[in-house]
């Protein structure tokens, strides 16, 4: 998901928990709820170092446990430091931040990042780097309006109640915002299900039909803004379909309104993009793989697509791979390139 929404949802968790929450708590949730987006630094380095990177080093198991452990050990010393100050100004000092209390509190923010990362977008690969495999479960949008929405009201609600309240002369001091942020994390983990359920009705309605007279072997779902409206696809043995799927009540699902893509004719040149080392990397990644074959003045060129992007997605994430071939098969470049930038 976007920045915005796992900065909202750290906020809920830290108001949520603020009775428990040590000095520089909410500072702590917060930022480990952020930092994993730093590997998104790995998009300078190209679509073969994002593709390897991003959702991986920071967004896996030890990922978090790391963020969790240099976040806890950056505000320990900020408290140690402020300690020292107040001491020297002859303040009263309070207790040290336990490093135990303040690791629990940053790796809430860092899971709670990864947990959301893997219901959206292209998934996570949490067990980096024993084993390369993206977990997904597709069941919402990388910005998705319905959590933003609920997440600014119930993070924004009680301070406007907070300002009415001193308006008219109520000034108690009291835990602002608590049962307001436990009541929006519910509301988000009872959406979350929701869009659970509706995902798999799709992905079962996906593999219920024939395609062009072919039974389907595999199909996935993926989300949109609506709960309703879900983009499938769908492999048979020699094409993969496209197709809206419809949940609203009294929607008509009509498989031959697919977008049909064949798959390549088995051929030398195909086996040999095949077989390169750019594409055998970029399967270890790929959900819904596509062959194209291009014949060149001087060769081919072998490009390999994931079809769980639409035509036109411009985002980082949507990456292929590119073959070129000479007339005798012989690799004479590869590599991995963004489909925004398909030409470097």
């Amino acid at each position: 998901m976007e920045p915005v929404t796992h900065a909202l949802v750290s906020l809920a968790l830290a108001r949520a928990g603020q009775r428990r929450l040590p000095r520089f708590g909410t500072a702590m949730m917060v930022s480990a709820g952020l930092a994993a987006d730093l590997d998104y630094a790995s998009y300078f380095g190209g679509a073969g170092a994002f593709l390897r990177l991003h959702r991986a080093v920071l967004h896996s198991l030890p990922g978090v446990a790391v963020i969790a452990c240099a976040t806890a050990g950056a505000f320990c010393a900020l408290d140690r430091k402020s300690a020292r100050e107040s001491a020297a100004g002859g303040k009263a000092v309070a207790a040290p931040v336990s490093f135990v209390a303040a690791f629990i509190v940053s790796a809430i923010g860092a899971a709670g990042h990864a947990l959301l990362d893997v219901a959206s977008g292209t998934g996570v690969q949490l067990l980096w780097p024993f084993h390369v495999r993206l977990y997904a479960w597709n069941i919402v949008a990388n910005l998705d309006p319905w959590i933003l929405i609920a997440l600014i009201g119930g993070l924004l609600l009680p301070q406007l109640l907070r300002l009415v309240s001193e308006e008219i002369g109520d000034r108690k001091k009291r835990m602002r915002g608590r049962t307001a942020a436990i009541v929006t994390l519910a509301l988000l983990a009872v959406y979350l299900c929701g869009r659970a359920t509706l995902h798999s009705e799709a992905v079962d309605l996906l593999l219920s039909r024939e395609y062009r007279g072919q039974a389907p072997l595999a199909a996935g779902a993926f989300p949109s803004s609506s709960p309703f409206d879900w983009r499938g696809v769908v492999i048979t043995d020699n094409t993969i379909e496209e197709i809206d799927v419809g949940l609203e009540p009294g929607a008509r699902f009509d498989p031959d309104r697919s977008v049909t893509h064949y798959k390549p004719d088995d051929s030398p040149a195909l086996r040999a993009g095949q077989h390169a080392d750019t594409t055998q990397a970029f399967l270890k990644y790929a959900r819904f793989p596509l062959a194209h074959i291009a014949r060149m003045e001087d060769g081919y060129r072998f490009e390999l697509y994931d079809l769980q992007f639409e035509s036109g997605d411009m985002s980082p994430e949507n990456i292929f791979a590119r073959v070129d071939l000479d007339s005798s098969l012989n690799v004479t470049s590869q590599g991995l390139l963004f489909a925004s930038h398909p030409n470097p």
